[in-house]
Parts: structure tokens; C-alpha cells; sequence
């Protein structure tokens, strides 16, 4: 909005040619959005607790967990909320990308907030049932991708893997269901991460980070021939979002560390799995992703794997799944748990930039 309000007064005041520049809008999305995160997280607690949205608490999970009962949840609305805000204000409203991103945030955001509303607000209900839940998001993600296939440019369909300067494969028409598939998967990755006090969030903001440096790579011509990365023409405004997103996820880990004030809840871990994803997909990351957010795929397979061993073993591999419960279960304290997943998702979004040089 400010791009296209602001910027044609340049003729008048030269000040105002800031604001075509990504660097300073992506800075200052930033902290619009870690500014209202901040500024609105307290109102929001206080009414969450007046509406008695606290978490419920699983009755098998570790015994630490049983003082959270009643934290306030769906907290997710405030980062989602300071995102939105902050990118209407500081991105291009005439480029795809912007309206993509946002609607993949709006429309995960809505699926998890009517899955926590139903498990907060109607007494006994367990949520939307797995089967609703999933077709949503699979409709969500296929209306994403069907706007990203229908304005394909040269990259879009082709396959890239990490390390490697030209595509493996064209994937044609069945990029839309690959497509889709990861946005299903990485929404819900990011959804059994969100366990612990800032476990979920902080890799969040790290993924984030790398991908604001990849969206603007990728949508500079010169720097992406020189990486020889594929150059998606004006791609640079994903990272005005990505920051954007960096600093609402800032300004909620404030109130999300340990011990948490709020917790986000399926309104918050779904879309911010949804708009990664989005993101990846638009800059040609998609395979780099599961590098990038190698966290949330372990937590995933964690699940994968203690499913099918017990159902065709009658074993569990782990002592509970999702991967951070286990390390719980043997004795790990909560915070020894975060910080260390968090240096793991550090190391794993370093392994991701490196991968700009090393192929």
C-alpha cells in the first residue's frame, strides 16, 4: 500500500524513493509487524482468558506438561494478524506473490482457527474430524497451486535439487499434485512441532530468515545469474513477507517463551506451515525445504514411524511421538529440549544457504 501510495510523490520529495527498494520495505515490515505483535500480545492474552480459550492438556503426554493446562491458546491470531497488517501496508498489492502468500495465510489461519473454535467453544468436540481437516487443506492448497501453475513461468514446473545447478525434471501437470502434497505436508509438519513453550515458533523464524534471503536472490536477476539459482521475475517482494513474518513471529515468541503466556494453537501452526511452503514453492526451494525445515520433517517422520512400527510390530520405536516428547520422556528438560532443536534447525538453515555456493 505505501509503495503505491507513497513512492509516486517522489517527484516531489526524493525521500520518498525509499520505498521502492525491497531492503527497506522488507526492514520495516519487519517491524511494523514485531511492533503490533508486542503491542497487541497483552490485550490479546487478557481476552483470551476472559473467553476461557486455555489449552487442554493430553492426559498421556509427559506430567511436566499437566501446569499448562489452561494457557491461554489460538494465539496464533496475533502473529497472523501483525503479518497480515504489516504486509497490506509494505507490499507491492499489484504483484502475484503478495496475493498468494496471503491467501495461504488467510485460508490455513481459517482452518485452524475452526478446528481450535470447535475444540474450545463446544464442549466435548475433539475439533474438525481428520477427513474435514484434510480436505481443506487440500483445497486451500490446490486453489494455491493451481494459480501458481496457471502463471507458470520458465522455472515453475521444473525440479531443482540441492547442490545441483540445472533441474532434474520437468515435472508438467503433475507439479500440481506435488505441489499440493507439500503444502499439505509442511502445514502439518509444522503443526506437531508446535509442542513445547517456543519450539515451534523459533524454527519458524529461522526458516523465515533463510527464506527472505532466497526471495530476494531469486528475483534479482544479476545475483541469481552469478548463483546460478532459476531467476523468478519479482520474487524479491516473498521477502518482504518472509521478514514481515520474521518479526510477527519475534513479537509472539515474546510471549511464547518459557513458560508460556499463550500458546498459537492450529490457527498459527497450520498457516505459518502453509505460507512456508508457499514461499519455497514460488522461489523453486521446494526440495531445499526439507533441508531447511529438516526439524519439522524429523518430527513428522518421528510420527510416521511410531505409527506404522506399532501397527505392524505392536512396538513403539520411540518412547512417544511427536520426536520432542521423547527426548522429554527421557529426562531432558523442556527448555534443554528447545534449545537444542533450535540449534539443530540453525545448523540445518546454514546447511540450506550454503547450498547457494556448493553446487
Amino acid at each position: 500500500m505505501f509503495l503505491k501510495l507513497l513512492y509516486p510523490l517522489v517527484k516531489f520529495f526524493t525521500f520518498f524513493n525509499v520505498f521502492q527498494y525491497i531492503t527497506f520495505r522488507a526492514a520495516y515490515a519487519a517491524l511494523t509487524a514485531l511492533a503490533l505483535s508486542l503491542l497487541c500480545g497483552p490485550w490479546l492474552i487478557r481476552k483470551l482468558k476472559d473467553w476461557k480459550l486455555g489449552e487442554s492438556i493430553r492426559a498421556d503426554g509427559p506430567q511436566s506438561h499437566q501446569s499448562k493446562s489452561g494457557t491461554p491458546t489460538m494465539g496464533g491470531m496475533l502473529i497472523l494478524g501483525s503479518l497480515l497488517v504489516s504486509a497490506l501496508l509494505w507490499m507491492d498489492l499489484d504483484n502475484l506473490y503478495t496475493w498468494l502468500v496471503l491467501l495461504a495465510t488467510a485460508g490455513f489461519g481459517a482452518i485452524g482457527f475452526m478446528d481450535d473454535y470447535l475444540k474450545r467453544f463446544r464442549q466435548g468436540s475433539r475439533g474438525l474430524t481428520a477427513g474435514l481437516k484434510f480436505s481443506a487443506q487440500i483445497l486451500l492448497s490446490l486453489a494455491v497451486v493451481l494459480l501458481l501453475y496457471f502463471n507458470r513461468g520458465e522455472h515453475t514446473t521444473l525440479l531443482y535439487l540441492p547442490f545441483f545447478k540445472k533441474a532434474v525434471l520437468d515435472l508438467g501437470w503433475l507439479y500440481i499434485p506435488f505441489a499440493t502434497l507439500l503444502l499439505v505436508g509442511y502445514s502439518n509438519g509444522v503443526n506437531l512441532t508446535d509442542g513445547l513453550d517456543g519450539l515451534a515458533i523459533g524454527l519458524v523464524i529461522m526458516v523465515a530468515l533463510t527464506l527472505a534471503v532466497l526471495s530476494y536472490l531469486a528475483g534479482r536477476a544479476d545475483y541469481a545469474a552469478y548463483l546460478q539459482i532459476p531467476f523468478v521475475k519479482r520474487s524479491w517482494e516473498l521477502a518482504v513477507y518472509s521478514l514481515a513474518l520474521v518479526g510477527g513471529s519475534v513479537g509472539f515468541l515474546w510471549f511464547n517463551s518459557h513458560p508460556a503466556e499463550i500458546m498459537m494453537g492450529d490457527t498459527g501452526s497450520l498457516a505459518l506451515g502453509g505460507v512456508i511452503g508457499v514461499i519455497s514453492l514460488a522461489i523453486k526451494k521446494e526440495i531445499l525445504l526439507f533441508l531447511l525445515g529438516g526439524v519439522f520433517v524429523l518430527e513428522v517422520l518421528s510420527v510416521a514411524i511410531q505409527v506404522a512400527s506399532f501397527k505392524l510390530t505392536g512396538k513403539r520405536v520411540f518412547k512417544m511421538a511427536p520426536l520432542h516428547h521423547h527426548f522429554e520422556l527421557l529426562g531432558w528438560p523442556e527448555s534443554k529440549v528447545v534449545t537444542r532443536f533450535w540449534i539443530l534447525g540453525g545448523l540445518f538453515a546454514i546447511l540450506g544457504l550454503s547450498t547457494l555456493k556448493i553446487q
